[in-house]
């Protein structure tokens, strides 16, 4: 089964822990930011980089893997990994400070969108042991560099040696052909709500 230990060094490439949260809020919100679901999720750019500090502070930096790249200029990229066994939930006191900035950044609106969506993908996570992708994201400034292909390899190929399926949700159809390039396949739309945009489940085999 795939570990942290197994996923091998790469330049420029550093994994990141709580430290960095403010950092990986700044690029995955940026990154997101025309994204057509978190766009619907949650209506402004402000609860979108909020509720992302926050799930980076209480779920993905302490118990997953969180990777950044640096390139010279402005070229940034991040990622945000749930690596199997790795706790997928927050302390309740984590859980409430998420759903408060939500509520309070968003409004109840978006705080209530924020938990359909939130079940709606545990619903369809699969059941096997997966390393789960939450987010890569490259900053607007660094775009057309190839740097969240090369965020992804080190996973990738760890999951290749260890014999790890991935899995994520895709919430921008624009995106599908750049995961297809790097071997995830569709295996299902869902809806979080009925007029919310799709997320598209999608899984890769390893190789």
């Amino acid at each position: 089964m795939l570990n942290a230990s197994d996923i091998a060094p790469a330049p420029g490439i550093v994994r990141v822990g709580t430290e960095s949260v403010a950092e990986l809020a700044d690029i995955t919100a940026d990154a997101f930011r025309e994204d057509p679901f978190n766009r619907w999720l949650f209506g402004g750019f402000d609860p979108m980089r909020r509720t992302f500090a926050n799930l980076a502070r209480h779920i993905y930096a302490p118990n997953g893997f969180c990777q950044l790249l640096q390139e010279d200029g402005e070229g940034r990229a991040a990622a945000m990994w749930l690596l199997p066994g790795d706790r997928a939930d927050s302390s309740p006191a984590g859980m409430l400070q998420t759903y408060w900035g939500l509520l309070a950044s968003g409004g109840l609106g978006a705080l209530m969108r924020g938990k359909a969506a939130g079940e709606a993908m545990a619903t369809h996570h699969p059941a096997e042991p997966h390393a789960y992708l939450f987010t890569v994201g490259v900053a607007s400034a660094g775009r057309g560099r190839g740097l969240g292909r090369r965020l992804l390899k080190p996973v990738l190929a760890a999951c290749d040696r260890s014999g790890t399926m991935a899995y994520l949700e895709n919430s921008n159809p624009a995106n599908r052909r750049f995961y297809n390039s790097l071997g995830f396949e569709r295996v299902e739309l869902f809806h979080a709500t009925p007029e919310s945009p799709p997320l598209e489940a999608m899984q890769r085999a390893p190789r």
